[in-house]
């Protein structure tokens, strides 16, 4: 398998076959998702609870994530790995946004850097296009904005609102990111948004015609033991299989 680049995530767009990507949060995952031909790993500031034990997002500090993609990236051959860039490492200042994607990008390994926003980070994402950092951006429902949208609500439902994510798609686009993630969002607003755009949209939770999907890797393994978004593809329970290992391998020693 050759590297992928951001020329070939590109390249998806005019795909008939919708591309999957998945989470990764540490070196052994990074290896599995690659050997499986994942052509886009997220290192995903949900590592703030699937690594962490955080409650959401907004805690994980750009050093925790730094660590994460560190690993993620050693394990990593041929998929892009885009790095999540967490809470207030990007909002405070162009200076900070470029300071703390620079980063994850020569200190981290990765490929490219994420941020959530849109219209209200036009400015940051174009500084980071244009000093070489490639960037794919995040609308709708935005887990680090979980406080001021009082908890994980679909976005866009209304018109005024659907206009408004329309807006950020456009804006996201315009600054130059390469691709754009749509979470949680209706259906025919996001078969919208991907017949609107000329770069890929990258789907979660919302609807089946995006040019691609993501979901977070504990969830497809059943690994977590907390409920399950709605919208997560469960495949096993994992959770419940790795629990009775060690419930048998600590009977087996207490017994010997």
């Amino acid at each position: 398998m050759k590297k992928i680049t951001i020329q070939k995530i590109q390249e998806f767009k005019y795909s008939q076959d919708t591309f999957a990507t998945l989470t990764a949060y540490d070196f052994n995952t990074g290896q599995i998702l690659d050997d499986a031909g994942i052509p886009l790993i997220l290192v995903g500031d949900s590592a703030s609870m699937t690594v962490y034990g955080y409650d959401t997002t907004v805690p994980i500090s750009m050093s925790e994530m730094l660590l994460v993609v560190k690993s993620v990236c050693r394990g990593v051959s041929n998929a892009l790995v885009v790095a999540d860039m967490p809470f207030l490492s990007y909002q405070p200042s162009i200076e900070e946004t470029i300071k703390n994607a620079g980063l994850l990008i020569k200190e981290g390994g990765a490929g490219a850097v994420k941020l959530e926003g849109g219209v209200h980070i036009q400015k940051n994402i174009k500084a980071l296009v244009d000093s070489g950092i490639p960037v794919l951006g995040h609308i709708g429902l935005m887990p680090q904005s979980v406080n001021q949208t009082s908890g994980y609500k679909i976005q866009g439902k209304t018109d005024e609102s659907a206009d408004k994510i329309i807006e950020d798609a456009r804006a996201v686009e315009k600054s130059g990111a390469f691709g754009v993630v749509l979470e949680c969002i209706p259906e025919d607003l996001a078969t919208k948004i991907t017949n609107i755009l000329s770069i890929p949209t990258i789907g979660i939770g919302s609807g089946t015609t995006c040019d691609g999907q993501i979901q977070v890797f504990h969830d497809v393994l059943g690994l977590t033991k907390n409920k399950a978004p709605k919208h997560a593809h469960i495949y096993d329970n994992l959770y419940s299989k790795i629990l009775n290992i060690v419930k048998q391998y600590k009977t087996d020693i207490e017994n010997n």
